[in-house]
């Protein structure tokens, strides 16, 4: 199938032993009950084999609903998928899954990685100088600025090693307004910010970027913020406006087969027309910004 096909959001793409691996979340069941997790494969991020079903749920699987923004990492030999898990009895909350391939197989690995009494979304790793960081949303139900939290993970994935500490709020970036729709969807006053699709990574010209999710001047867009000082740590310094300005989000940054930067995110963020989105991912100074691929394959001759 082609890309266009492909009906996910929240897409995020492994490259392992010459081949793309591509997984998301099933649009169908994104906001009731779930089933599992597909994984897409391609050798050139145009012509995709799949759905293949990578997990799906037990009978008396803990989770129903809420099954999120799968992220798949090669680590010491095998493959991690973390996930976002809800239901109507618990808080949603980040977990993983673990298989010797990346295209099936995927067990529960470990316990809950986020505290039991947050609700938490959308977690992404980064590894640095043998240490694993994960960052992760705390989400607006329990804090209506909506933090960008992170937590040390244990080298073996299995929990997490510090306490969670705040890295910023939505609030905080120029661009993210409060979701209008607060107190007629979910019930909330005043003004509610929402964060997901935290991604971290480190750009050629040696600064750590972290790109994220909210609500903008009238639908979803995606922001970044760049490390004051280089860590994961931060402190964290918003960039003022965003990279992907409306109807569009939760994108990650992988490297190309041919080494090149890409961003994926899905657009448009209309329900049950949600495509993966590939976008070239370039610096104009120290200013991220996305271009098509034909048109940076163009500028790059």
């Amino acid at each position: 199938m082609y890309t266009n096909e492909i009906n996910i959001r929240d897409p995020y793409v492994l490259v392992h032993d010459g081949s793309y691996y591509l997984y998301g979340t099933r649009s169908n069941t994104c906001w009731g009950n779930a089933e599992g997790f597909d994984c897409y494969k391609s050798s050139d991020m145009e012509h995709w084999d799949g759905p293949m079903e990578i997990f799906r749920r037990p009978v008396d699987f803990f989770a129903t609903e809420s099954f999120w923004a799968p992220e798949c990492y090669y680590y010491n030999g095998r493959f991690y998928l973390l996930t976002t898990f809800g239901g109507p009895k618990m808080k949603k909350g980040i977990y993983l899954l673990v298989s010797d391939h990346p295209d099936g197989g995927f067990v529960p690995y470990g316990g809950r990685l986020t505290p039991e009494n947050w609700t938490c979304i959308d977690a992404t790793l980064y590894f640095e100088n043998n240490h694993v960081y994960m960052i992760y949303s705390h989400s607006f139900e329990d804090t209506p600025n909506a933090d960008i939290c992170l937590e040390e993970l244990e080298s073996d994935l299995s929990s997490a090693k510090t306490c969670p500490r705040v890295l910023f709020s939505a609030k905080e970036a120029p661009w993210s307004k409060p979701v209008p729709f607060a107190e007629q969807e979910f019930g909330m006053k005043g003004d509610v910010y929402f964060s997901d699709g935290p991604c971290v990574f480190r750009m050629e010209n040696g600064k750590l970027y972290l790109t994220w999710s909210s609500w903008s001047n009238g639908s979803y867009a995606v922001g970044a913020a760049v490390s004051e000082n280089g860590t994961v740590e931060g402190p964290w310094t918003q960039i003022e406006t965003p990279i992907w300005p409306e109807n569009g989000g939760h994108g990650m940054v992988f490297q190309s087969l041919e080494g090149e930067r890409y961003f994926v995110l899905h657009y448009p963020n209309d329900r049950a027309k949600e495509r993966p989105c590939f976008k070239r991912l370039v610096l104009e100074g120290d200013r991220l910004m996305l271009s098509d691929i034909k048109e940076a394959e163009h500028e790059a001759v």
